[in-house]
């Protein structure tokens, strides 16, 4: 069995953090694995096993005829039997598939904002899904959406999961104390709702002086990124609030804070809880899409609404000042995710689905 992972870009986000774990996952379980990057390469790259063939397309546009014909030829010559398309990866994959009749496809559905289904685009989704051969959903609204919007049936829950690895480096000139360190991992996004995070560490820093909020994720240097970094000025917390960009070291950045946080306003299945949960971190987090199914609130870390800035304060103040529960709030969470989100359980699903 030979399977591509065809994804846009390899910029640190979690549909292209899967990829990668895939890719190097079923490195020892099929014949090959491949991995291609259609749009751009990116700090990723870095992370893929040397066992994995891997493809630049460099596609410049929606249609791009001389990236269909590379893909082609390439899908072609190395025999590859299918093509594992995540996200917006769908439509090339759809279209070079029409030219392979030995090749299926099959679509990984990562849509972060599934709060907000409404408002997705669908008519050429909904036109290409006639040619997958399955779709995996990191969620169950998504599952449920596929099921009521797709034109094909085999559709099935795929949690997103982590590659447990060794102590790794750290690369990252982090500022503050090890043990006062709050770490958030998320890019930029409007989705990640950083104005609440950041109005909610603004409300315990005066009570918790020693205390830094670490922000690690890629900044777009657009409109949102701007507001995020004036409001932090606004708030006087530029000596206590620190923005890092993409890091290719999050494991060991991870070992070397003492909470996570996560903010969105919506999700599907954050890579960034599970990354949390590996490295053992006292967590609170929105309870948005499946955060609920990775954190058990008060048990495995605190789940609060969306959106409210007291609420999420209050949750960095209980794990802050009760160390103990916090502790064992991430000795809970990292059992949690060594159990349900590790690379073993969810490539047997993967491969049941590959062989069928």
């Amino acid at each position: 069995m030979r399977v591509l992972q065809l994804i846009d870009t390899l910029d640190a986000g979690g549909a292209e953090r899967m990829a990668v774990n895939l890719a190097n996952s079923l490195c020892e379980s099929i014949d090959t694995s491949y991995l291609c990057a259609t749009r751009r390469e990116g700090i990723l790259k870095g992370s893929l096993s040397k066992d994995v063939k891997f493809l630049f397309l460099k596609k410049k546009g929606t249609i791009d005829i001389k990236a269909l014909l590379r893909l082609h030829s390439f899908i072609k010559r190395e025999k590859i039997n299918i093509i594992h398309a995540h996200s917006s990866s769908f439509f090339l994959a759809t279209l070079v598939s029409l030219f392979l009749n030995k090749t299926r496809v099959i679509w990984h559905d990562h849509y972060g904002d599934s709060e907000y289904l409404a408002n997705r685009p669908k008519r050429i989704l909904k036109l290409c899904s006639n040619f997958f051969s399955h779709s995996f959903a990191v969620n169950d609204r998504l599952l449920e959406w596929a099921k009521k919007h797709l034109n094909h049936t085999s559709v099935s829950y795929l949690p997103n999961f982590i590659v447990f690895e060794k102590n790794a480096l750290l690369k990252t000139d982090l500022k503050g104390k090890k043990e006062k360190r709050i770490v958030c991992l998320a890019n930029l996004r409007p989705q990640k709702d950083h104005f609440n995070l950041i109005e909610a560490f603004g409300k315990i820093e005066k009570k918790f002086p020693e205390y830094t909020l670490h922000c690690v994720g890629a900044s777009f240097n657009d409109d949102y990124s701007k507001k995020v970094h004036s409001l932090v000025t606004r708030l006087n917390l530029s000596s206590k609030v620190f923005f890092y960009g993409s890091c290719s070291d999050i494991k060991a950045i991870l070992s070397n804070c003492s909470i996570g946080v996560l903010s969105s306003k919506s999700e599907g299945l954050p890579l960034a809880l599970l990354e949390y949960g590996e490295a053992g971190l006292a967590v609170a987090t929105s309870n948005v899409g499946d955060c609920k199914k990775v954190v058990k609130s008060g048990f495995s870390g605190l789940l609060v609404p969306k959106g409210n800035s007291f609420a999420l304060a209050e949750a960095l103040e209980e794990l802050i000042t009760n160390k103990s529960k916090a502790e064992k709030m991430g000795l809970a969470l990292r059992d949690t995710v060594s159990k349900k989100y590790s690379q073993f359980a969810t490539l047997k699903l993967i491969l049941s689905v590959y062989n069928n």
